[in-house]
């Protein structure tokens, strides 16, 4: 690298960044970045001032509105998943529960993906980004995906009037790009593996659908070639998303082995939102981070305070630091909204939720303890990928949201098996304290 891109950048460079005037957009490079003509730069109030005048009481008001209303829709996806498990194709055929996990994190790893690059790049200069995002959707919409499309120009608009508004996009836009992505993705699966089912005995239906798509794949590359930008990430991209999946398929195996057993009741109800919860408030996180990371350094050199790859954990929740303080403020958040999600869930589907203490309390221990992990991997990625001149946004997102799966899927399992235990053994107790009773 030459002395641009690997030197640590002065105060005065954070505290006065560029914009764009209203003219006209910057073109793109073939490398990737957007180069600006100096007759276009404006400087814009120091960023610095901006990031400390956050207080955790702010960050608290802005963050959850959004992850309440995120997790009604996770409430929703659960309900779902506990009807729809009951189904002719999901009873028979046992792997697409396996597939849930997955395929709900892959859809919220790119709608989150986009939310947190959004984000970050509506700071430093929103009229760049305005036309950035825009460029982008013009593609999204030559390729006709009408759903995705319209999901990423709202996020578009709620990222931009954000700003507008003076609330940190980092807070809000990630939970809300992941809102009614389970519910929708569910729905799709559901609907989708009935209607194969019902066509099982068609032998050239399934063949022609993959074939079908196989065959739109090299349209989808031509068009991503008129962006260089686009280009870059469709190159280098694929590997997060794809392990991602992976590290999930974990936690949908563990979900199709104790779905269907008595001791596990309840277990596809909770399963979306224990995830739901983690990847959401960890995504929150990583966008903030990569968007500290933007204002005060350059890729491949960290700030002077994070040179640390691993740091203590004391220092990532029990300091004064910007990122420590948020960090804080998300794992406040977790047991009221377990607490209401759990509410929300029995009010509607009282019946199929476990209702005593014991379990309960697992299950509040198991929510924090999966956030707490996630929080700490967060910052340790966004360090580690920073490091190596990595963009946050896109390397550390989808990893971090597939162990939220796994680590949620595999607590939640450990929290009804201990309360199944726990009680029975009670039940045991007191059905021998009655035989030894006097007569």
């Amino acid at each position: 690298m030459d002395g641009t891109k690997t030197r640590q950048r002065r105060p005065e460079e954070v505290g006065l960044p560029y914009t764009l005037s209203p003219g006209r957009l910057p073109a793109a490079s073939e490398d990737g970045p957007w180069s600006v003509p100096e007759s276009q730069k404006v400087a814009t109030k120091p960023l610095r001032t901006e990031l400390s005048r956050e207080t955790a009481l702010a960050i608290g008001f802005q963050v959850v509105v959004p992850f309440m209303f995120a997790g009604l829709g996770l409430s929703g996806a659960g309900i779902l998943l506990s009807y729809f498990q009951h189904w002719p194709a999901f009873v028979e055929i046992k792997d697409l529960l396996t597939l849930v996990p997955p395929l709900v994190g892959l859809k919220g790893n790119l709608e989150m993906t986009l939310a947190s690059r959004l984000s970050t790049a509506v700071k430093p200069t929103t009229f760049w980004c305005i036309g950035l995002c825009f460029n982008q959707l013009n593609y999204w919409a030559q390729a006709k995906l009408t759903d995705f499309t319209c999901a990423r120009v709202l996020m578009v608009c709620i990222v931009i009037g954000a700003r507008k508004l003076g609330v940190n996009p980092d807070n809000i836009a990630t939970p809300i790009a992941a809102s009614l992505g389970d519910l929708v993705t569910l729905s799709i699966l559901a609907f989708i593996s009935n209607f194969f089912y019902k066509h099982k005995d068609n032998q050239f239906l399934t063949p022609l659908v993959c074939i079908g798509f196989m065959a739109l794949t090299p349209v989808w590359v031509l068009i991503a070639k008129q962006n260089p930008p686009v280009m870059k990430i469709l190159k280098f991209g694929w590997f997060p998303i794809i392990l991602a999946m992976l590290i999930s398929s974990f936690g949908g195996l563990i979900l199709n082995k104790t779905i269907s057993k008595e001791q596990y009741k309840g277990m596809a109800i909770f399963t979306p939102i224990i995830c739901g919860v983690g990847g959401n408030l960890v995504a929150i996180q990583t966008s903030r981070i990569s968007t500290f990371l933007h204002m005060w350094s350059t890729p491949g050199v960290l700030p002077l305070w994070m040179k640390k790859i691993w740091p203590n954990p004391c220092s990532t929740f029990c300091t004064s630091e910007i990122n420590s303080m948020s960090a804080r403020v998300l794992i406040f958040l977790v047991i009221p909204g377990h607490l209401i999600f759990f509410y929300v869930i029995y009010l509607v589907e009282g019946h199929s939720v476990p209702n005593s203490k014991i379990f309960v309390a697992f299950y509040l221990l198991a929510g924090l303890i999966q956030v707490t992990i996630l929080l700490y991997l967060a910052e340790v990625m966004a360090r580690l990928m920073w490091h190596q001149a990595l963009d946050p946004d896109n390397h550390c997102i989808p990893y971090l949201t597939g162990l939220g799966d796994l680590l949620g899927t595999g607590l939640l399992a450990l929290c009804f098996l201990i309360s199944w235990l726990l009680q029975s053994e009670a039940e045991l107790d007191r059905i021998s304290g009655s035989a030894s009773g006097p007569s």
